[in-house]
């Protein structure tokens, strides 16, 4: 078996401290942001309103996200480098998070309007720079330097990123917030000084790969638009059945990912004590996840995403359960099914991430970072959102004043999560060709 290949230190310390920080960053956007949201709207004793303005923030994110990353994507491949739009695109992304300290805690009956729309259109500034620099940029720069031979451990490790962030957002600085404040600034301003001195740390760290393939196409439409040709699509069939299957997990993730957090302060009752449960859940996620990026490398990927797939459906279902449960059955079922959850869609998105990666042919990996977005990003933060709304006013009932997430939409993620099966069995299937065939090209490299 062929030794796995070396980043090097730089390389490694590059991925896992930029991953982060983006991670960090998004943790905000896709979390704290719609808690924000719908605390406002609680404490301004319109609570039906987080369920609208929460789903209003990620759907035209999740588009603003995919179009930035397919211009800024073929963008990146044009000019072929990527530290340029990874160094200054997280310098802007860290002031865009600081304009969300302007925005107060409670908002007047005639000013509930302008405050939903403020909070989306903040959202969408953000996601500009984020996407530009994260998804377009990074996710190239992944590709550029990871081959065969590391790419499951790499990814895995990324996938890992977001349960990190969650620790350093919530545990680290979480005292910063609270519902109760009259103003969070502080709690914004500091987020927001994060990716900025990350940006700066880039121009001096950050190395763009020496493979780099320059596109030199002098049409830039075409570029732009490349992975959503007929004749591409055709050509890279399996690539857009990977995708898929992202899709449709990401779908299911999104369905109640958003209200994670006040699930278990509201919901499940835990209010100031979230930390702990949360804590133990991400702990165990990130073992969860190493074990299986290590694995992938080893033994390859094939065995691994049916059993995942599995163990991602009973935890989530668990979540739903959790209603008829009571003392310390309860907390068994929180923790193990909190872990068996977030794992599994750590490592299975890990998986997916990292076939994605393999299928890119070479010099088009900016290019296809759009398409990847459209799959995993924007179509799911549409449907997902949608159905928690839908099921969430229907718990609620209209214009009502106590918002506390329903263990439904936990019922529902788990209900879109079987249908992954469709597209995930032929990845499976094509796993050991295209494991076989990369290694092939790599060793004739070396």
């Amino acid at each position: 078996m062929k030794k796995s290949s070396g980043l090097g230190a730089r390389g490694w310390f590059c991925l896992i401290f930029f991953g982060l920080i983006g991670q960090i960053a998004w943790v905000v956007e896709n979390m704290y942001f719609a808690t924000f949201c719908q605390d406002i709207f609680g404490n301004s004793g319109r609570a039906d309103l987080s369920y609208i303005v929460t789903t209003l923030m990620v759907i035209l994110s999740a588009i603003t996200a995919t179009v930035t990353t397919i211009i800024a994507g073929a963008k990146c491949d044009r000019v072929g480098k990527r530290k340029p739009f990874i160094a200054w695109g997280y310098i802007i992304w860290g002031f865009t998070i600081m304009i969300f300290s302007f925005l107060p805690m409670r908002a007047e009956p005639g000013m509930l309007f302008l405050v939903g729309a403020l909070l989306v259109i903040f959202d969408c500034i953000m996601t500009v720079a984020g996407s530009t620099s994260n998804d377009a940029a990074f996710n190239a720069w992944v590709a550029d330097n990871t081959d065969p031979t590391n790419r499951g451990k790499a990814n895995a490790i990324l996938s890992m990123l977001p349960v990190f962030a969650v620790i350093v957002v919530f545990i680290g600085l979480g005292s910063f917030y609270s519902s109760a404040n009259e103003s969070n600034s502080l709690f914004f301003i500091i987020l927001g000084c994060i990716p900025t001195a990350a940006g700066i740390i880039a121009l001096f760290t950050l190395k763009d790969a020496e493979t780099i393939v320059r596109n030199d196409n002098a049409d830039s439409t075409v570029d732009t638009f490349f992975g959503f040709r007929k004749e591409v699509i055709r050509e890279n069939r399996m690539m857009y059945i990977c995708l898929a299957a992202f899709c449709i997990i990401s779908i299911s993730q999104q369905t109640f990912f958003s209200y994670l957090m006040n699930f278990v302060i509201k919901t499940l009752g835990y209010g100031d004590g979230f930390v702990i449960p949360v804590a133990v859940i991400i702990l165990g996620a990130a073992v969860f996840t190493a074990v299986c990026g290590v694995l992938y490398d080893r033994f390859g990927r094939k065995s691994f995403y049916f059993p995942l797939l599995i163990i991602m459906i009973a935890g989530t279902l668990s979540f739903y359960l959790l209603k008829d449960l009571n003392g310390a059955a309860r907390g068994l079922v929180l923790y193990a099914g909190g872990v068996l959850m977030m794992g599994a869609i750590l490592s299975l998105t890990g998986a997916l991430q990292s076939a994605f990666q393999d299928y890119i042919p070479k010099g088009f990996e900016g290019r296809f970072q759009g398409v990847r977005m459209c799959f995993m990003v924007m179509v799911p933060m549409i449907i997902g959102p949608i159905i928690s709304m839908i099921i969430g006013l229907d718990a609620m009932g209209m214009n009502g004043e106590d918002f506390m997430p329903t263990y439904s939409i936990f019922l529902a993620a788990a209900i879109v999560a079987v249908f992954a099966a469709i597209p995930l069995w032929p990845v499976m299937k094509d796993d050991s060709r295209l494991r076989s065939s990369l290694r092939s090209k790599n060793s004739e490299k070396g």
